[in-house]
């Protein structure tokens, strides 16, 4: 499904339920990082196995999917709040990051660039 499309959806859901009133960038924000947090914490305990492993077990799998989700929910609707054009953002912030981690510099490497030594 396009972004556009469910973000279409998304701005309906909240205008259905007069919840437009509520999703001003600072709340959506806000709430962006709760749900980030409510994924995070599915994993707060795994070792890095069981994290790779999740999947399988289909409690976790469906929890995984429904954060994911409500993380994206937020992402789109503050974007869609902000004016921003996800595609575009996205396509420039993957251009940026090109340059910062060239290949050359960055392969097998997680050091971040304003680390680097050269």
């Amino acid at each position: 499904m396009q972004t556009k499309t469910i973000q279409e959806q998304l701005r309906k859901f909240a205008k259905d339920r007069d919840w437009d009133q509520f999703h001003n960038p600072k709340n959506l924000a806000t709430a962006l990082v709760c749900e980030a947090a409510e994924l995070a914490e599915i994993f707060q305990w795994m070792t890095p196995k069981e994290a790779v492993e999740c999947m399988g077990d289909p409690e976790t799998a469906k929890a995984l999917r429904y954060e994911i989700a409500d993380v994206q929910i937020y992402v789109l609707r503050l974007a869609d709040k902000l004016g921003i054009d996800l595609n575009k953002a996205l396509q420039e912030k993957l251009r940026i990051n090109a340059e910062k981690y060239p290949v050359s510099l960055a392969k097998g490497n997680a050091v971040k660039y304003s680390r680097r030594k050269g």
